[in-house]
């Protein structure tokens, strides 16, 4: 009878929903208590105990997977990024890794373009001076007078592109791979070098995997090029902007602001100078939410469990299950 380490937190509060799946197939469930994810050594605690793992961006590192062996068959991670997981290790020992690509391209777009029209037509602002009894006209911009700079231009940056091109911005585009050209045609993209799409950007996005080539891809130097009217977002990866010198180019001006869905340290900690900026949008990597994309997301790590372990499960089923 195989056990799951059942960490995902987005799955945990529905439990109920899907526990009558793993009845059905005889398996058994360990459910740790989860805020965000599970680090290293909360995970080396259960090592040995479970053959798969329905999870979050709990820290699977080398060092887990191997303490996790050979028990270890499947590690089915919720969403899109497997960033946290060492996947040369999964590699060399086997181990079956499932994730849901594309999953909340249209979701993560929408918010970036909805941080674009807070910033540019000054929204949050106004809203909070009319409250506070201040009648004041803050100057405002149309996003067709707006360059749009997006690193990374997978499903997600597209999507982005795809939407700002509705609104008439200037487009460019960053990427280590080439790009599809039919698509850089289709939607008037410029694809520049990263250092020009920094000077030239009023917003720049963030839709890059995390990897060793965008690590701190955004530094000091990166805004040291930005425009002091600038705005950085990003929905991607926390670790892909150094935040110490995101907090240095804010106190200095060096950009406009700043929105915020995913941080370096997740939640973000209470004394992150990052809450005190009135320029800085925040929220708590929360890009993704979308009822549909979510439900997608849940059974289709379900059914990357079950394949993992040879479990042949049709989604279709699910209305004879629950």
């Amino acid at each position: 009878m195989p056990t799951i380490l059942f960490s995902a937190p987005y799955m945990i509060p529905f439990l109920d929903r899907f526990r009558p799946v793993f009845t059905r197939f005889g398996i058994d469930l360990i459910v740790p208590d989860v805020e965000e994810r599970l680090e290293e050594e909360e995970l080396l605690g259960y090592a040995g105990q479970f053959d798969g793992a329905i999870c979050g961006d709990d820290r699977f590192s080398r060092r887990v997977i191997k303490s996790c062996l050979p028990r270890l068959k499947v590690i089915s991670k919720w969403g899109t990024g497997i960033d946290s997981i060492d996947r040369d290790a999964c590699e060399e020992y086997g181990v079956i890794i499932g994730n849901t690509p594309n999953a909340f391209t249209l979701a993560v777009a929408d918010s970036v373009l909805g941080y674009m029209l807070i910033f540019a037509r000054k929204h949050l602002w106004m809203d909070q001076a009319v409250k506070n009894g201040i009648w004041e006209k803050i100057p405002g911009r149309s996003l067709s007078e707006c360059t749009l700079g997006v690193i990374g231009i997978g499903n997600i940056g597209e999507a982005v592109l795809e939407r700002a091109k509705s609104f008439q911005m200037t487009l460019l585009g960053n990427d280590i791979r080439e790009i599809n050209p039919d698509f850089i045609r289709a939607n008037g993209v410029t694809m520049v070098p990263l250092t020009e799409l920094l000077t030239r950007a009023d917003f720049v996005s963030v839709n890059c995997d995390l990897n060793p080539t965008s690590h701190y891809l955004i530094n000091t130097d990166a805004f040291s090029k930005m425009k002091p009217e600038a705005v950085l977002i990003n929905t991607a990866r926390g670790p892909i902007v150094d935040e110490l010198a995101l907090v240095e180019a804010l106190e200095n001006g060096k950009i406009a602001g700043a929105a915020l869905d995913v941080y370096e340290e997740e939640p973000l900690p209470a004394e992150s100078p990052l809450r005190s900026f009135g320029n800085v949008l925040l929220a708590p990597h929360n890009a993704n939410s979308s009822p549909e994309a979510w439900e997608n997301v849940h059974w289709n790590t379900i059914r990357n469990l079950l394949d993992g372990l040879g479990i042949t499960f049709d989604s279709n089923e699910r209305g004879e299950i629950i």
